[in-house]
């Protein structure tokens, strides 16, 4: 089992910038892919990026690409989501989520793809 715990969300204006974290618990968490899922209310789960369980590769969707960086840290099993210049169409829930997938992260790219998921965190950008 690996427990995922969310911080880092909040309401900030278009433009602006949030940090997420995700810290894991449990089993080893560099055997992992990781990703960031995103969802609005009534909506499926979208997927923005993932990143390779040695951190040395990632992949972004389009709409996140150039304002989004994840990364992780196995020695604090945390992974982060940087996201700049906020838009309002980027207010969801935001999920962390691991995946036991050794493929390239932009193969791992559907929820079912993960085994594990965090309780989510909101993101709300203004306008």
């Amino acid at each position: 089992q690996v427990q995922l715990v969310e911080s880092g969300g909040g309401l900030v204006q278009a433009g602006g910038s949030l940090r997420l974290s995700c810290a894991a618990s449990g089993r080893t968490f560099s055997s992992y892919t990781m990703g960031w899922f995103r969802q609005v209310e009534g909506k499926e789960r979208e997927f923005a990026t993932a990143i390779s369980r040695s951190g040395g590769s990632t992949y972004y969707v389009d709409s996140v690409k150039g304002r989004f960086t994840i990364s992780r840290d196995n020695a604090e099993n945390t992974v982060y989501l940087q996201m700049n210049s906020l838009k309002p169409e980027d207010t969801a829930v935001y999920y962390c989520a691991a995946s036991p997938s050794r493929r390239l992260p932009g193969l791992v790219n559907t929820p079912e793809k993960y085994d594990y998921w965090g309780q989510g965190t909101q993101v709300t950008v203004s306008s």
